[in-house]
């Protein structure tokens, strides 16, 4: 049955997407809609209330973030020539590589091109809109992923409860209690671990936004964000904004003291990660390994692309609970006792 399920959604995987968005937000809005309920809304008014806030949310932050960091894009291919210019000039001599004539990138014609294009941006905007309506079925398929998100959320979010009970329903009545309690478990595991995640997550790219911004860097938005986005997998977010950082900061100011307080930014945050946000917001609510979580994610991508990164960690935490239980089962067993299987004879 196991690998029945991991062929249909190796087969389905192109059209996922949508779903498994749609059942994130409902998963991470239930709670609320259940507290709701409890102040005696009804159930599709608890929902309303909460995909509007969820809908609203999401439209201020793309309001607030996209303008800012389309504007720091456009810094950036600004200043590429320039640092292009000094890479080639000044660092590569610096450490002993001369490029030769014919390996040397003209910076005023990379600067011509940049400006052309970037003045040109709305021509090619339209280009590439007229493309994508030339292409009836993947602008189709594009904008109903779009719209079905919400569409999904809104429908899970109302019939969660029944959903959960008719799966309930379902199970045979020989194993339901110990189905529950797994299921129990790893629905405490995984809530604590998501909400938890997504909260630092958000903290570590407000920390390395604002601390790269106080140093003076041009592309501290875009670099915070992607590092607390990327944060999800253990190490990563931090290993991806200190290689950019550093990187844009040496291009910038061209100097190495810069990357020091870049340095002490990736420091200060990675302090905070472990001895504060992860311990307070996450604990150990998966109980997996770092490494067992990177593998998780990456082997989800390999086999079913972004769906696949989706669920590698909803997957991993429901194996590692049912990992637990099997452990347990099996410290009580006869044959970890080194008990003998066959009852002992009885004396004449």
């Amino acid at each position: 049955m196991g690998i029945g399920l991991l062929v249909l959604l190796w087969l389905l995987a192109p059209i996922l997407l949508p779903f498994v968005l749609g059942g994130a937000l409902a998963y991470l809005g239930d709670p609320l809609v259940d507290r709701l309920e409890a102040m005696r809304f009804s159930r599709t008014g608890g929902v309303v209330v909460v995909f509007t806030a969820i809908t609203l949310g999401s439209l201020l932050v793309l309001a607030l973030l996209v303008p800012m960091l389309q504007q720091q894009v456009q810094v950036f291919l600004q200043r590429l020539p320039e640092y292009l210019q000094w890479f080639q000039d000044t660092a590569l001599p610096a450490i002993g590589v001369v490029l030769p004539e014919g390996g040397r990138i003209d910076s005023e014609s990379l600067r011509g091109l940049v400006r052309d294009n970037w003045q040109q941006a709305g021509s090619i905007a339209r280009d590439v809109l007229l493309k994508a309506t030339q292409s009836g079925g993947a602008l189709l398929t594009l904008f109903v992923n779009v719209l079905m998100v919400p569409v999904v959320t809104f429908y899970l979010l109302r019939d969660w409860d029944r959903l959960v009970a008719w799966i309930d329903g379902m199970i045979p009545r020989s194993v339901v209690g110990k189905v529950r309690e797994i299921a129990t478990e790893t629905d405490d595991v995984l809530a604590g671990f998501l909400r938890g995640q997504l909260l630092v997550m958000a903290a570590l790219a407000l920390i390395y936004t604002t601390g790269l911004w106080l140093v003076g860097l041009d592309l501290a938005l875009l670099i915070g964000i992607s590092a607390g986005v990327v944060s999800f997998v253990p190490y990563l977010g931090l290993f991806v904004g200190l290689i950019s950082a550093v990187i844009a900061m040496l291009f910038q100011e061209q100097a190495l003291l810069p990357i020091l307080w870049v340095l002490l930014v990736f420091g200060v945050g990675q302090v905070l990660e472990t001895a504060l946000l992860t311990p307070t917001l996450v604990g150990d609510r998966i109980g997996l390994h770092p490494v067992a979580v990177i593998f998780a994610v990456l082997a989800g991508g390999q086999l079913f692309g972004f769906v696949g990164v989706l669920l590698g960690l909803p997957a991993s935490a429901a194996i590692a609970v049912m990992m637990r239980h099997a452990k347990a089962r099996w410290l009580q067993s006869p044959i970890y006792a080194g008990a003998s299987a066959d009852p002992p004879a009885a004396d004449d």
